[in-house]
């Protein structure tokens, strides 16, 4: 796929790109023999993730197997969901290197390729300072014009955003989102209250959506919304509502999805039901194992459950 042409993103060049909602982290479909990357088929995804509503689309996050991926591979992923999203959701792909140099590269190849934003992400063979932290974010916002959400994971990082180093960021002008996927729910309310609306708080699989909807936050970005988009976008409208009695008895319907993937790999979890939905995804990337016999029994069941 050509990743010489600047997509059209009339959103972005009128500069009203504002992130909110449901965003679901999307699969990386790559053929194993020949590792071309199924265009047809994530393109037929983001279609229809954005028919049932979804309010982005983010290429290249945890789900997306970012790490596993050629740099070839990554740009026809990003190539692929801006032009099947059309201008019609924003496209916020997911950058990560170890190195700054190549970071900042890859974000300068997908704002050029039309996406509407960025979730910068810190890869770390060796620890990294808070100095080099703060460091490696800030040359991303730097190389960029598109918003940047920062994305926090203490439970997979080596180096991980500290809440000095998040105040930091947060006074870079277009730093303007982060997606914190700790299991602490208190940490988020306190990155809240810290940034004092210089950044807005996005959820991640690990929290409880609804409640941190209540305390502030402006949506989530998970992996899990790819199978049930519709589903999210009805508890995300609940809450926006303030109708939180029916959004926690939804909620606590669709923890289900997220117990079971607790059990499993997430990009195995998500590929395995989108197959079970009728997409070829195929399976994670090697050395992953796909999706085992009694998980796609349970994936099946929980969906069908959810239905």
């Amino acid at each position: 796929m050509s990743t010489s042409r600047k997509t059209s993103n009339p959103r972005k060049a009128a500069g009203a790109v504002e992130l909110a909602g449901v965003i679901p982290y999307l699969v990386s479909p790559v053929h194993p023999r020949t590792g071309r990357v199924l265009s047809p088929v994530l393109a037929r995804l983001c279609r229809d993730l954005i028919r049932q509503g979804v309010h982005g689309l983010s290429p290249l996050g945890s789900t997306g197997e970012f790490a596993y991926l050629t740099a070839e591979q990554r740009l026809a992923v990003v190539e692929t969901v801006v032009q099947a999203s059309a201008g019609q959701v924003p496209v916020i792909p997911g950058v990560a290197s170890c190195t700054t140099a190549d970071a900042v590269a890859q974000a300068r190849a997908y704002e050029k390729l039309g996406a509407d934003g960025i979730l910068a992400i810190l890869e770390a063979y060796f620890p990294v300072d808070d100095e080099g932290v703060y460091q490696y974010f800030k040359a991303i916002a730097d190389a960029v014009s598109v918003p940047v959400t920062l994305y926090t994971n203490p439970n997979f990082q080596r180096s991980d955003l500290t809440l000095p180093v998040i105040d930091r960021l947060s006074r870079i002008p277009n730093i303007r989102y982060i997606k914190d996927a700790s299991f602490n729910t208190g940490r988020l309310l306190t990155i809240i209250e810290k940034v004092e609306g210089r950044m807005q708080v996005f959820a991640a699989s690990a929290h409880i959506p609804t409640a941190v909807m209540m305390i502030g936050g402006v949506g989530w970005m998970a992996g899990p919304a790819c199978l049930v988009p519709k589903q999210s976008v009805e508890l995300y409208d609940l809450c926006r509502a303030g109708k939180w009695t029916e959004a926690m008895a939804l909620q606590r319907r669709l923890w289900r999805i997220n117990q079971v993937f607790a059990k499993y790999n997430l990009a195995a979890c998500v590929k395995g039901g989108l197959q079970l939905q009728g997409y070829a995804v195929g399976d994670p990337l090697a050395p992953q194992a796909p999706l085992s016999e009694q998980g796609r029994e349970d994936v099946k069941a929980v969906l069908a459950s959810l239905a």
